[in-house]
């Protein structure tokens, strides 16, 4: 079948998924699809990127399926009407907002996280009421070829599809009309898909990438912050779009940071992290000797690792002090198991290089003080923050996750996922009555009229704390005072 096919028989079907109880239907085909095929899942990541079975359970398999059980378990909640604020002239009136399906969308995964970048997005595709057609990366190939073999199986065919391939396949899908696009990659390519929905005017949510910072305080557990910096950067071998991608730390503490990294390797993956089963390998030889080329490229000094195995996608876990800013590992982001220290010798110079660079999708902060971490927040912006650990703001799914400027735009997990695919409709509906109030806005114009139709719709500042603006009655009064002006001009009309 066609791409064009494809598109055209999910368009035919947008009207299925209108319905709540079958969109719940579908997630739970999904959940099952997910909890028949446990160790397929686990087979295929570990086939395509050596992932141990704790990170393809808690970070793809299981994340996902948590995901899916927090759209089941709020579906209803968030599709009922959200009742807005009313003003005067309106207070009769039904007034909310209705969230409904944006229609065909379309879901291009990548290859890191290549099980959770297409579930998650499907399941707030499907709880917003969506048919989609998914992409999964052609890099991740065992994957690839799982998710086209399983999902037919458990989805409504007329509702979902998935199309594999590489760059032909991509961009005939990019050529057809879509009602949202959810692209994860890199910002070349979403510039790219960018340009591609530009031409049908189709809303997109981008999630891509860039060099994100983490900032070490002189003033901090260095062990801890070891510790939590070598699972951030080397866990899934560097290649997650949140992980930390460089320190900025002052020059008393880079040898006790250097000796915590070093310590916190050797605990997760032993003398010789290559002989390790919890150690991911490099997704493919293009990749492999990019990471690699940017190694021996560094003026730097590796001190930790630096080793490679180029038939077996290997390096091991790297670090490198004494970066400069202008560096070779400080232009793109890594994405590979690399970590630059580059000096900063206090909150503020990191503030001011943080800024000096294009927004991050990810920020982090270690400091004892609080302070030092909230003022950072307050002083730059990023797609996300986690003050005192790396990445675990991805495991909670009330915060979203997105980036802001060339790190992406858009966001979702939860109900910002829900959001993302749903078109929120402003709604009022007005009672036949009170006809002789509404003729305040016909002609012929009056004075008389405007004077009442400024007093009815004048807004005023709200008084900031006072005395009595803590007590019930002043709100009682003011209704009271409302009333009898609605009195006095329905009696004037009359």
């Amino acid at each position: 079948m066609s791409v064009a096919t494809a598109v055209r028989r999910l368009r035919e079907n947008v009207d299925k998924m209108k319905s709540v109880e079958y969109r719940r239907e579908q997630l739970r085909a999904l959940l099952r699809c997910i909890d028949e095929n446990m160790d397929r899942w686990i087979g295929v990541l570990k086939k395509d990127l050596h992932k141990p079975k704790l990170e393809c359970l808690g970070m793809e398999v299981n994340y996902s399926r948590n995901e899916l059980i927090v759209h089941l378990n709020n579906l209803d909640e968030w599709t009922k009407p959200e009742y807005v604020k009313k003003d005067l002239p309106q207070i009769s009136d039904e007034c909310y907002i209705q969230r409904e399906p944006l229609g065909v969308v379309l879901i291009i995964g990548a290859w890191n996280y290549p099980v959770m970048l297409i579930l998650c997005p499907l399941i707030a595709a499907i709880s917003a009421g969506n048919c989609a057609l998914l992409k999964p990366s052609e890099l991740s190939e065992a994957t690839a070829a799982l998710f086209e073999e399983l999902l037919p199986k458990y989805l409504d065919k007329d509702c979902f599809a998935v199309v594999n391939g590489g760059v032909k396949e991509t961009t005939e899908l990019l050529e057809q009309k879509f009602d949202h696009i959810l692209y994860t990659g890199n910002s070349n390519v979403g510039k790219i898909v960018m340009a591609a929905a530009a031409k049908h005017l189709t809303p997109v949510t981008l999630e891509l990438g860039g060099k994100s910072p983490c900032y070490v305080d002189k003033d901090c557990d260095i062990d801890v912050a070891a510790r939590r910096i070598a699972w951030g950067r080397f866990v899934n071998c560097g290649q997650t779009c949140v992980a930390p991608d460089y320190v900025l730390c002052p020059s008393q503490n880079q040898d006790r940071l250097l000796k915590g990294l070093q310590s916190a390797l050797e605990e997760y993956f032993g003398k010789n992290p290559k002989d390790s089963e919890d150690y991911c390998r490099i997704v493919n030889q293009r990749h492999f000797q990019r990471v690699k080329g940017m190694i021996e490229k560094t003026k730097g000094s590796v001190a930790i690792g630096g080793d490679s195995d180029e038939k077996d996608l290997y390096i091991s876990p790297t670090v490198v002090k004494n970066v400069q800013p202008t560096d070779a590992l400080m232009e793109n982001e890594i994405f590979g198991p690399v970590l630059p220290i580059v000096t900063a010798e206090s909150a503020d110079e990191a503030v001011s290089f943080i800024n000096s660079r294009d927004k991050p999708l990810a920020l982090y902060a270690f400091a004892n003080d609080k302070k030092v971490i909230r003022d950072i927040i307050e002083r730059t912006s990023s797609g996300s923050v986690c003050g005192n650990d790396t990445m675990m703001q991805m495991a909670l799914p009330t915060l979203p996750f997105g980036g802001v400027g060339t790190s992406g735009m858009g966001n979702y997990h939860g109900k910002f996922g829900f959001d993302a695919f749903s078109h929120k409709k402003a709604v009022m509906v007005k009672a036949l009555a009170m006809e002789n109030v509404n003729s305040l806005r016909y002609p012929p114009y009056t004075e008389k009229k405007l004077s009442w139709i400024s007093w009815l719709t004048a807004k005023k500042e709200k008084r900031r704390g006072g005395l009595f603006g803590f007590l019930p009655f002043a709100v009682i009064m003011t209704i009271l005072a409302v009333l009898i002006r609605v009195f006095t001009v329905m009696t004037y009309l009359g």
